[in-house]
């Protein structure tokens, strides 16, 4: 295999070194496939890298050692392990998200005197990256760095209802595993993924909390979910109050922060 127009989107755009290490070059090059793809194949990787299917198969076990993938359960296909995804939660915030962010989540928290935030997906759980609260006295207060269940928040919903049915089934057994022992009703889930799909937005009102939120997805520069961005305040107001006002704020929000984070 011609590597040299085959690496093109898995390198960097620096000079080939001198002096390649070619079991590192192969490593990383095989990271860079997860950008591309999200699940890869022993024999896959083994195609695109221009090695034997063994030498693939070692790459992958000591990439999965260090966590930076992991196999599927009950499949043969790897995905990006939390290492991975920890590095990258570390990039994120090394470029500072929250100045890419927080200004947009501020500016629509002060119109609307709720809280606002940014969710991404992490598996079969909804991590909250950063949140801007509202001026209302009686708001949801700041949530930066929890974790919960998807199938609990509007964010971990909107998220779930871009997933193929092929991805939701591969995360059911975690969220089935994440609902500790309680009664799980896989059918009450895809039907609220189906009204999230067709409203354009994810809605959840908390059990004894008097939260309620809504929440819509943002997407990359290929239309890919990247996150999602949601409004939480008191049922009164979010779900009995103006919805549909508040709904055209949320994708404006969005869609402004999508912008910011395009440019």
């Amino acid at each position: 295999m011609n590597q040299s127009s085959g690496d093109a989107a898995t390198r960097g755009r620096g000079e080939r070194p001198a002096y390649p290490i070619s079991s590192v070059d192969n490593a990383l090059r095989l990271l860079g496939i997860f950008k591309k793809q999200q699940r890869v194949r022993v024999s896959d990787a083994a195609v695109m890298l221009g090695v034997s299917v063994s030498t693939a198969h070692r790459l992958l076990a000591m990439l999965q050692f260090h966590d930076f993938v992991m196999q599927e359960t009950g499949s043969r296909s790897y995905v990006a392990g939390p290492a991975l995804l920890d590095i990258g939660l570390a990039v994120v915030r090394s470029m500072d998200i929250r100045t890419l962010a927080l200004p947009v989540l501020a500016e629509f928290a002060n119109r609307l005197g709720e809280t606002l935030h940014l969710v991404r997906l992490e598996g079969a759980k909804a991590r909250y990256i950063v949140s801007a609260e509202g001026a209302n006295a009686l708001r949801v207060a700041d949530r930066t760095g929890r974790v919960v269940p998807a199938h609990t928040s509007a964010t971990g919903r909107a998220l779930l209802a871009e997933l193929s049915e092929k991805e939701f089934k591969r995360l059911l057994p975690e969220l089935i595993a994440l609902n500790e022992g309680d009664a799980f009703d896989e059918q009450a889930l895809r039907d609220e993924l189906d009204r999230t799909r067709e409203r354009g937005y994810a809605f959840n009102v908390g059990g004894d909390d008097g939260i309620a939120s809504m929440a819509a997805v943002i997407r990359d520069a290929d239309g890919r979910a990247l996150a999602a961005i949601s409004i939480s305040g008191p049922v009164a107001r979010i779900q009995h109050g103006n919805r549909a006002v508040l709904v055209r704020h949320l994708h404006a929000a969005a869609a402004k922060l999508e912008d910011t984070l395009h440019s």
